[in-house]
């Protein structure tokens, strides 16, 4: 297999979403594919950055990390695919991409303990996965939460991935959203040069 490397990056992701986006999503009505446009679409829709639009669209991208060459875990358990995302998007997207999906599991465990609301909103799967995940957070974890200083952006991704569960949501293609995703990884790289 084949490594992405920073000149390849933008078509190897979209490679994934050609070959493996119909995979399901988790329980949910949508496929993994539909389910991470849709959370860009609605990104773009509300004319919000090219670093969230892009975290939106790859937050899920740690499901498939075997196409990274990388491990996979059991299905049974938590898989962590966040950390397994962000790991593999490090050398390519700058950290409030990476935090994004890092964190954005941990989003939702946080959203659900301090904004009671917020669990009334999540599907059956996604309470399903919350419990695999920890369940709400703890006031100790809320507070140590809140010193990320990218936590702003990790919320309206975390709220975008929720939006994304729509069986009848119409979006653009991965490659409607490929230059956005060229010019976070260009003006990411330009900064580490």
């Amino acid at each position: 297999m084949t490594q992405p490397t920073p000149d390849t990056i933008v078509d190897f992701i979209g490679d994934i979403f050609t070959r493996c986006g119909d995979t399901e999503y988790l329980g949910e009505p949508v496929t993994m594919a539909q389910h991470m446009l849709q959370g860009a679409w609605l990104a773009e829709q509300q004319d919000l950055p090219d670093d969230v639009i892009v975290a939106a669209l790859l937050h899920d991208i740690g499901h498939f990390t075997s196409e990274f060459g990388t491990f996979t875990m059991n299905d049974t358990e938590d898989r962590f695919h966040e950390e397994a995302g962000a790991k593999v998007l490090e050398g390519f997207f700058p950290s409030i991409v990476t935090d994004c999906v890092r964190h954005h599991v941990a989003a939702k465990r946080y959203l659900c303990a301090t904004r009671p609301e917020y669990f009334k909103r999540l599907s059956e799967a996604s309470v399903h996965s919350l419990n695999l995940q920890g369940g709400p957070m703890s006031p100790e974890e809320v507070t140590a939460f809140e010193l990320n200083p990218n936590l702003p952006k990790i919320i309206q991704v975390r709220y975008l991935d929720e939006a994304g569960k729509n069986p009848d949501m119409q979006t653009p293609d991965y490659w409607h959203f490929a230059p956005v995703v060229q010019r976070v990884v260009d003006a990411h790289l330009a900064q580490v040069e």
